[in-house]
């Protein structure tokens, strides 16, 4: 456990750590502070910060399971401890750290008797299980269980609905959200003859981020949202002086760069994530929102697509030709 001991400066904003640790696998705590706060800044912060950190941070998890031949949720298996239903439930309480966007498949395939356990997990690359102990399932007789699992990185929380059910496979109430709790105390103190403020953020955290981590993207979170606002009159400009200009011709990127490619380069534009290209933060948020995730995904889609994404502009596609086109010197 990390503990300091709190010492504000009375002129410039910063925030500090002032508590760190770990109480369990699944289990981190963090405490921050920013200082020094004019009053009623540190509100201000603290409620938008608690928000953001428990609803727009995302998070992976098990959504869906898959078995054979089996007629509905409760059943039992022989030679199976636990019916189908508790074995949904454990799958729910796995927690997973990864960077992947969209779906992927997972499965198990084991053969008793012995206790399953998230370790059993045939997981795709990036992702990762924060506690490998937690069970699954206990075989009691030699007989081979094996599930197909569905993986997915969202925000939020979903939970199953009756009409969600596909033959032999099961959805699982999913929560993405990595952060478990936060929460927010003001210090008031006085500075000469003004009123200042200290907030204090508490971060409890699955495991699938640190406190540190999940502060930082909650922070890039809010600052995105509010983006929108800065270009407000710049977007209205572009509007009214547009609006009289003819469509964009459509294209797509594939025009725009050297040679067609071939079938098997689409496998590898496919793990090109545009994660991994120099984006500005907004046209980042733009595409990611539209389900853009892949250099694939983004080649696909014609300038007429992208000009109908929300709060795109057409210098982004500039910008976006221009990472491409070095991306293309250098692969």
């Amino acid at each position: 456990m990390v503990h300091e001991k709190v010492t504000v400066s009375t002129q410039t904003l910063q925030w500090k750590c002032v508590e760190s640790r770990v109480d369990s696998k699944r289990l981190y705590y963090g405490r921050f502070i920013l200082a020094p706060l004019m009053k009623g800044q540190a509100d201000t912060i603290g409620i938008a910060m608690r928000r953001v950190l428990l609803g727009e941070i995302e998070g992976t998890c098990i959504t869906r399971a898959k078995f054979d031949k089996i007629p509905h949720e409760y059943s039992t298996i022989v030679g199976i401890q636990e019916s189908v239903h508790e074995i949904l439930m454990n799958l729910k309480e796995i927690v997973l750290r990864s960077n992947l966007y969209g779906t992927r498949d997972a499965s198990i395939c084991v053969k008793g008797p012995r206790y399953v356990t998230a370790q059993d997990i045939i997981l795709p690359p990036s992702v990762e299980i924060v506690d490998n102990t937690q069970p699954i399932a206990n075989l009691t007789e030699p007989i081979n269980l094996c599930i197909e699992l569905q993986l997915e990185r969202h925000r939020g929380y979903r939970i199953k609905t009756p009409n969600n059910f596909q033959d032999g496979s099961y959805p699982i109430d999913a929560v993405f959200m990595p952060v478990r709790n936060a929460n927010h105390s003001i210090h008031s103190y006085a500075n000469g003859n003004e009123k200042q403020e200290i907030l204090f953020l508490e971060i409890w955290t699955n495991g699938s981020l640190t406190p540190k981590e999940a502060l930082h993207e909650a922070s890039r979170n809010l600052i995105d949202l509010f983006i929108p606002f800065l270009h407000a009159e710049e977007e209205n400009f572009h509007l009214e002086k547009n609006q009289h200009k003819v469509t964009l011709p459509p294209f797509t990127f594939h025009d725009r760069l050297a040679k067609p490619r071939k079938n098997q380069n689409e496998i590898v534009l496919k793990s090109i994530f545009i994660d991994q290209l120099e984006l500005h933060p907004r046209v980042y948020n733009c595409l990611k929102r539209s389900n853009i995730h892949t250099l694939l995904d983004l080649l696909n889609n014609s300038e007429e697509d992208l000009m109908k994404m929300k709060h795109f502009r057409i210098e982004d596609i500039k910008h976006i030709l221009d990472i491409l086109e070095i991306e293309k010197h250098f692969a």
